[in-house]
C-alpha cells in the first residue's frame, strides 16, 4: 500500500506543479481566480509549482527508507500547510469557493498520502 501512495503522491506532486509552474494563467483560470497583471497569479504560482515539482521528484529519486520517510513528515507539514491555506484563503474570499474547496481537497488527499506513503518501521 505505500508504494501506491507514494507513486500517487509523486504523480499528483508532478503534475500540480508542472502546470502550475508551465501554465499558470491555465491553472488560475480554471480555478475561477483573476489573472492578468495585477493578479499576482504569473508570479505565485510558479513558485508553488517549482516547489511542488521537485517534492514530487523527490518521491521518485529518494531509495532509502529513512530518507523517504523524513520527506514524507515534512510533507505532511508542508500539505497541512496548504490546507490551512485554501481554507483560509476561501474564507476571506481569497479564492472563490470553488478553486478554496479544490485546493482545500487536494491537499486534505497530499497530507493523507504522506502517512500512507510512509515505509513501515522495523
Amino acid at each position: 500500500m505505500h508504494e501506491i501512495a507514494r507513486y500517487s503522491l509523486a504523480g499528483i506532486r508532478l503534475v500540480n506543479g508542472a502546470v502550475a509552474l508551465l501554465a499558470p494563467n491555465t491553472l488560475a483560470q480554471r480555478l475561477g481566480i483573476a489573472t492578468g497583471r495585477d493578479s499576482g497569479t504569473s508570479y505565485t504560482l510558479p513558485l508553488f509549482g517549482v516547489r511542488t515539482v521537485l517534492l514530487g521528484a523527490e518521491l521518485l529519486l529518494v531509495k532509502d527508507g529513512a530518507a523517504l520517510n523524513r520527506s514524507l513528515r515534512l510533507g505532511t507539514l508542508i500539505h497541512a500547510s496548504d490546507v490551512i491555506s485554501a481554507i483560509r484563503s476561501g474564507k476571506n474570499g481569497d479564492l472563490p469557493p470553488r478553486a478554496a474547496v479544490i485546493a482545500t481537497a487536494i491537499s486534505s488527499v497530499n497530507v493523507a498520502l504522506t502517512f500512507l506513503a510512509r515505509e513501515p518501521s522495523r
